[in-house]
């Protein structure tokens, strides 16, 4: 199980005191935050990719870079990469360059993005989006699967004898989550290639995403790719804790109130009933966090939400910590509940490990036939 932090890099005001950090601030922040996250033994930073304002994160590339230069051992991923938006020559050859430079320390979450002017930014109809969604993955797979391309499809021009370079990292490439909230069809699409499903559960009833997730499951199974049981499944969360839930309500509710993304709507208390926002103790957190996979299944990757909302950068930093003293808890309690045959999270070496194998046993096969 891999537990960390994601951050959609957005700039609000705090509203307890009207000051909003500077862009400068709020990117030299979420390096800041990377390098907390590893120092209290997290096991994976993401970043999103946003290109309007109030957001910070249209680089994330860039950004995850710098960080894994100043880390060692924490997987970056995006949190999303826009797949529709983003051409897939230069995903494969950023996130192969990426790979190399953090020696495999990199994953890649794709989703659609969720703001429909960025699509004419980049030259795309907002109304094709699952359209792009499935043609530039397919291209991007090929990229990085195969050393030498030709392709023709819809939405971009033609590629003939193309090589994308570098080529992925001792031939692997980077582990491929699809994130969603509401499409079925991403979650066909990650079930199709085997790859992981991120369900960023953090605004909708959790029914909603019981439905996606099985769907992504039974789908997984059918395409032949093991039980339904096995599918890589990652989930969002958001917390913000005090050592007694009283002290936790009355100081988060101001930022909830106010913040963009859920302000002056639910009632603090009907939203942390109705979705994974835990606004309490420890305890709480450590049992609200265990429940999820009551509702979704055993599942690989948890990542919280902390740096929203207008938070102050010494908050998300206490919260990290206070995230880090709970974290022996949540690991040794998600362990002893993971029924056999449950997959552990993916990373880069045992991906390599696991063609290795399948190479070494076709090898057999074609030996004895």
């Amino acid at each position: 199980m891999q537990f960390g932090i994601f951050t959609v890099g957005d700039v609000t005001q705090d509203p307890t005191d009207g000051t909003t950090p500077t862009e400068n601030a709020r990117i030299k922040a979420l390096v800041e935050i990377a390098k907390k996250t590893e120092e209290v033994g997290l096991d994976v930073f993401a970043s999103g990719q946003q290109h309007n304002p109030p957001f910070v994160t249209t680089s994330p590339t860039t950004l995850m870079a710098y960080m894994a230069a100043q880390t060692e051992r924490i997987v970056f991923s995006t949190a999303i990469a826009q797949i529709t938006t983003n051409d897939p020559v230069r995903l494969a050859e950023d996130y192969s360059v990426l790979q190399h430079l953090s020696d495999g320390r990199v994953d890649l979450m794709l989703g659609r993005g969720n703001s429909a002017p960025v699509y004419s930014w980049f030259g795309q109809d907002p109304t094709r989006a699952v359209e792009l969604t499935v043609e530039n993955y397919q291209l991007l797979r090929r990229l990085w699967d195969e050393d030498v391309v030709d392709w023709e499809g819809r939405f971009r021009t033609p590629l003939r004898g193309f090589t994308a370079t570098p080529r992925p990292l001792d031939g692997v490439p980077p582990m491929v989550w699809h994130a969603s909230i509401r499409t079925p069809e991403v979650a066909e699409l990650a079930a199709y290639y085997g790859d992981g499903y991120f369900a960023n559960n953090i605004f909708w009833p959790k029914e909603h995403y019981i439905r996606l997730i099985n769907f992504y499951r039974q789908r997984y199974a059918h395409y032949g790719h093991g039980e339904p049981e096995q599918a890589i499944v990652g989930l969002g969360g958001q917390v913000f804790m005090r050592k007694n839930s009283q002290d936790a309500m009355r100081e988060f509710r101001p930022y909830f109130d106010n913040a963009p993304v859920y302000g002056h709507g639910p009632s603090l208390e009907d939203f942390t009933a109705q979705t994974p926002l835990t606004v309490g103790s420890p305890q709480e957190f450590i049992e609200k966090t265990l429940t999820f996979a009551d509702y979704f299944g055993d599942y690989q990757r948890q990542l919280f939400l902390v740096d929203h909302a207008g938070l102050p950068q010494k908050e998300v930093l206490h919260q990290i910590d206070m995230i880090g003293e709970v974290l022996p808890t949540l690991r040794k309690e998600f362990e002893a509940r993971r029924p056999a045959g449950v997959p552990d999270a993916p990373t880069h070496a045992s991906r390599v490990a696991a063609r290795d194998a399948a190479q070494a046993e076709s090898s057999d096969e074609e030996v004895r036939a």
